[in-house]
């Protein structure tokens, strides 16, 4: 078995743009363990008063069901006994499970950087974890700058581990701090220790050169038997292993267990609701947990799908949580739509005249400027609307939009006048421009009716001019929306940009209420079938 150390919470934390509350850690720590990892490395309680409460309310948690927590620090100062370093009394004082502490593995680190010689890092090393094991039961060694120490002195790069071993380490993390490393360098190096050290390695990567992943699997495939690594890949400067490319690598690759059965599945999920708490872009494009992962477009390979998915799939998508997408364009044709109508009406045949009239339908809207290859959300309201089984959830009867520089700071106010079931609300915001106060009144006045809605928010808008009439050009808007676990896309077009974004912010409630909001809510106010919102 792979064990999986996750250490978004230390490491991540120093991403540039990545600042963790206390809430946003203990969030995390939930979803890496449902996840299911082997141990979650929470921070340094030393270095800053955020990790040491972190480590206080950990304490007071109940005991998680997958993951161990690990604790973080660094080697006694030179030419001082760890019993009297502060920084590892703090550190050994902590609850956590295990205590890991990183020390120098290279000559030139130790002269350029402790200044001392380097039999004193050596007794560091030893001093330290000795004092730690004293205290509790668990202590691992990171070895910073191992593969660079390796290639500049192998000698001592391994004298330093050999320290470790001897003062009672319990495993070693041969880390390549600086990302510089080749797959072909570090397969050498972590067989020379294997054959010389006899505790478990593990491995610990940054991906400066774009070799985190690759590394790590070199690493597990020549003697470690744990990876380190975050969620998305977040870490210093370029980055850490990315998790969630590792996970299924080692799962469906390697074929070596590192997750709890099924728990694979929950990778698309988890990597997302991280990326919402982190307030960072999801990679659309990023290797199985991506929105583009499995999305396809040419018509000669959607039909190859729709025949048998391995043509143009390495793996299910379900097996790590994601879904396939049929992208519609000139490019897919018919085979593409009826694809993209099948996964919502399976009831549906590819010659069928509902089938023919959605067809038409949509060639009617993209001549009037609207897309539909990365707006799925309006694209299965289009087909239902056009088939008659489009739910009515709300009418937009009335809007006013005004902008005008206000004592708030805000430069919009937006005033709605939303219909449910025939009963009438009135409602009122101000917003970051006439789009912001439009969504934040439209939101508003439906979490009346539908209290799911309130977890709802945009995540992107995006305009573009369709022709070239100058102010009177038509627009298409773009937008993207999540409930914080879902991402979906909708789009809406005009001559009027107010107008095409409250097509879009309308289509994007309507299709969270379709697919997402709980049926028993839904039934509490009481909807109304029959046709589409309307403006």
């Amino acid at each position: 078995m792979i064990q999986i150390s996750d250490t978004t919470l230390r490491d991540g934390a120093q991403a540039e743009g990545i600042s963790f509350s206390l809430d946003d850690k203990l969030q995390i720590l939930k979803e890496l363990d449902d996840l299911g990892v082997s141990w979650i490395e929470g921070g340094n309680p030393a270095s800053n008063p955020l990790d040491r409460a972190f480590f206080e309310a950990v304490a007071s948690l109940p005991r998680l069901r997958h993951a161990k927590i690990a604790a973080f620090g660094s080697t006694c100062r030179p030419h001082t006994a760890a019993g009297e370093d502060e920084a590892l009394e703090i550190l050994a004082g902590t609850q956590a499970d295990l205590k890991t502490v990183f020390g120098k593995s290279s000559r030139s680190q130790v002269s350029l950087v402790l200044r001392c010689s380097p039999e004193e890092n050596l007794r560091m090393i030893e001093d330290t974890v000795r004092f730690l094991k004293g205290r509790c039961t668990s202590v691992w060694y990171d070895a910073e700058h191992f593969f660079d120490a390796f290639a500049e002195d192998p000698d001592y790069a391994l004298q330093t581990l050999s320290a470790a071993e001897a003062a009672g380490a319990q495993r070693i993390i041969l880390c390549d701090t600086n990302g510089g490393a080749l797959p072909s360098d570090v397969s050498a190096a972590v067989s020379y220790v294997r054959e010389r050290i006899c505790i478990p390695l593990g491995i610990h990567c940054h991906n400066d050169c774009g070799l985190a992943v690759a590394n790590s699997l070199a690493a597990l495939e020549n003697g470690c038997d744990l990876v380190q690594g975050t969620l998305c890949g977040i870490g210093e400067r370029c980055g850490n292993a990315d998790l969630c490319t590792l996970l299924p690598l080692i799962s469906l690759k390697l074929h070596r267990t590192c997750l709890p059965e099924g728990h694979l599945s929950r990778l698309t999920h988890v990597s997302r609701v991280a990326a919402e708490i982190m307030n960072i872009v999801p990679n659309e494009n990023a290797p199985f947990v991506g929105y583009s992962a499995f999305a396809h477009k040419g018509g000669m390979h959607i039909d190859a799908i729709l025949k048998n998915h391995s043509t143009y799939e390495q793996i299910d998508p379900e097996s790590v949580g994601n879904q396939r997408r049929f992208l519609l364009s000139d490019q897919s044709g018919r085979a593409g739509i009826y694809a993209r109508l099948g996964k919502i009406l399976p009831d549906l045949n590819r010659d069928s005249k509902e089938t023919e009239a959605v067809v038409k339908k949509l060639k009617e809207m993209e001549a009037d400027g609207y897309t539909y290859e990365n707006a799925d959300g309006s694209f299965e309201l289009l087909a239902l609307d056009t088939l008659g089984r489009r739910p009515s959830f709300f009418r937009v009867l009335d809007y006013h939009v005004l902008s005008q520089e206000g004592h708030s700071g805000k430069d919009a106010r937006a005033y709605l006048k939303i219909e449910v079931n025939g009963r009438e609300e009135i409602n009122a915001a101000e917003g970051d421009g006439p789009v912001n106060a439009l969504d934040l009144a439209l939101r508003k006045t439906l979490a009346l009716f539908y209290p799911s809605i309130a977890t709802m928010r945009l995540k992107d808008f995006k305009v573009r001019v369709l022709n070239s009439q100058g102010t009177a050009s038509r627009v298409r808007v773009s937008i993207e929306s999540t409930d914080g676990i879902h991402l979906w896309k909708t789009v809406g077009v005009h001559s009027n940009i107010i107008l095409a974004s409250l097509k879009a912010l309308i289509d994007s409630v309507d299709y969270m209420l379709t697919k997402y909001v709980p049926a028993g809510e839904i039934h509490s106010a009481s909807l109304a079938q029959g046709g589409p919102a309307a403006v």
